[in-house]
């Protein structure tokens, strides 16, 4: 019997205290799919993609493009579409997004560059997520965008075209808002730049170069201004051509499998061909000045292999810029620290809140579940290690998807059973995670 089972379509039923061992692939790169789609649906002609997150949320994103025209065709080794402005058009029906925070974001951006009229509509979840963050520098390059709840909230009804370039600060760190804002600028007159003073990930302006845009990133760390390491992109209206690419795994999944490896006694996880850009690997960084004993093997300059064993580790202090690297992150990071001595602090996590759910609720209301000591304040959480390895315990999702599958590696790694409830949100990003668990967890011994 597998030691984690689905009960009906949305618990999980997991038995602890079996050591994890092995190696695996995750899907590939949710962030960089949803943007590879996009450019693909813009550029003129062909493109291939292999590896696609095969998540809801990247499945959204497919749907979308195809509703402005594009042409989406699976293949035998990933999929096709053939795109190019000339082919694209207004969408005849509102384009529905599910719980895709990504796809609304940044299709609000690629959007706003077309003379058309557009609606974008999410679920419960995404419905209460605040869009004005990216509305005000769309409005500002002269797109006409309402929202539900003066105009901070979906569905949102867009039309665009006639747009100018903007000089535009980032108020908070943000890559959707930044893409949003990149994926505009190919369509408007004159040059567009985005200034953000602290970095964030740059995987749309990795893939807009690649796909031939006129972009151009400059580097703050020799500027006078207060917070080094910044960046201002550059970009001008451009025409993109076709590409042909492999998504390399994505990170945020791997970290899972990383600190079970960790957690979990007498366990090895081997995580192969993960995306190796360093503001996605923000969380080895973190369990590393946890103690935690990992080792890197760059395959070449665009993945790298996680090794992760079992340890003793300790706990320690994350905030600031550090966040940034790893917000996705932070429910697993949370988990980590339950088998760590001492307390552990993260932060500067405000943003959590605004996640698929109020992520510092959640992660507290999880942690509680397993009886751990914990606390939280408006944008912090402290973790005190020290997890019970017993008594059966049952779990709820709140709908977040890294909720569950944080909830699911804690389970692993303590005696007893655990139930997760609302385990279906985890098919928006991850939906082989429970086949990727039971290939890791090894049969039980039995003496005699």
């Amino acid at each position: 019997m597998d030691a984690a089972q689905l009960v009906g379509h949305d618990v999980l039923h997991i038995q602890g205290g079996r050591p994890v061992r092995g190696s695996l692939l995750v899907p590939g790169d949710k962030s960089i799919s949803h943007r590879a789609v996009m450019l693909g649906a813009l550029a003129k002609g062909e493109s291939f993609l292999r590896g696609l997150s095969e998540g809801d949320d990247v499945a959204r994103t497919l749907n979308a493009v195809t509703s402005i025209g594009a042409e989406v065709c699976v293949t035998k080794t990933g999929l096709s579409i053939k795109g190019g402005q000339h082919r694209l058009h207004e969408p005849d029906e509102v384009v529905y997004l599910g719980n895709s925070g990504t796809s609304m974001r940044l299709l609000t951006g690629l959007l706003a560059g077309f003379k058309w009229f557009s609606i974008l509509q999410g679920d419960s979840s995404l419905s209460n997520r605040p869009m004005d963050r990216v509305i005000e520098p769309l409005k500002k390059m002269g797109a006409v965008i309402y929202g539900r709840g003066d105009n901070r909230f979906p569905p949102l009804a867009i039309k665009g075209g006639d747009l100018d370039g903007i000089d535009y600060t980032l108020q908070i760190p943000s890559a959707q808002v930044k893409s949003a804002i990149l994926l505009a600028g190919l369509r408007a007159k004159g040059n567009t730049r985005v200034t953000e003073l602290v970095p964030t990930r740059a995987h749309t302006e990795e893939l807009l170069k690649l796909f031939g845009a006129d972009i151009r990133v400059e580097n703050l760390a020799n500027s006078d201004l207060p917070k080094f390491g910044g960046n201002v992109i550059h970009i001008a209206p451009s025409f993109l051509h076709p590409v042909d690419i492999d998504i390399p795994a994505d990170p945020s999944q791997g970290a899972f499998w990383v600190v079970a490896g960790c957690i979990v006694p007498q366990s090895e996880v081997l995580v192969s061909n993960l995306y190796s850009s360093r503001d996605r690997l923000g969380f080895v960084d973190v369990l590393l000045g946890m103690k935690a004993s990992i080792e890197l093997d760059d395959e070449n300059c665009h993945s790298v292999n996680i090794k992760a064993s079992h340890s003793a580790m300790c706990g320690t202090e994350i905030l600031g810029d550090q966040i940034v690297s790893v917000i996705d992150e932070i429910p697993i990071l949370a988990v980590a620290a339950c088998f760590a001595e001492g307390t552990t602090v993260f932060r500067d996590l405000g943003e959590l809140r605004l996640k698929e759910s109020d992520r510092i609720e959640s992660i507290y209301q999880m942690l509680r579940a397993f009886g751990v000591q914990v606390e939280v304040g408006e944008d912090e959480l402290l973790v005190v290690g020290g997890m019970p390895l017993s008594a059966d315990v049952t779990v709820d999702s709140f709908g977040d998807h890294r909720i569950a599958m944080a909830a699911a590696v804690a389970g692993l790694a303590r005696e007893g059973s655990t139930e997760i409830k609302g385990w279906s949100a985890v098919n928006t990003s991850y939906k082989g995670f429970v086949r990727d668990l039971n290939s890791l967890i090894q049969p039980m011994s039995f003496d005699g």
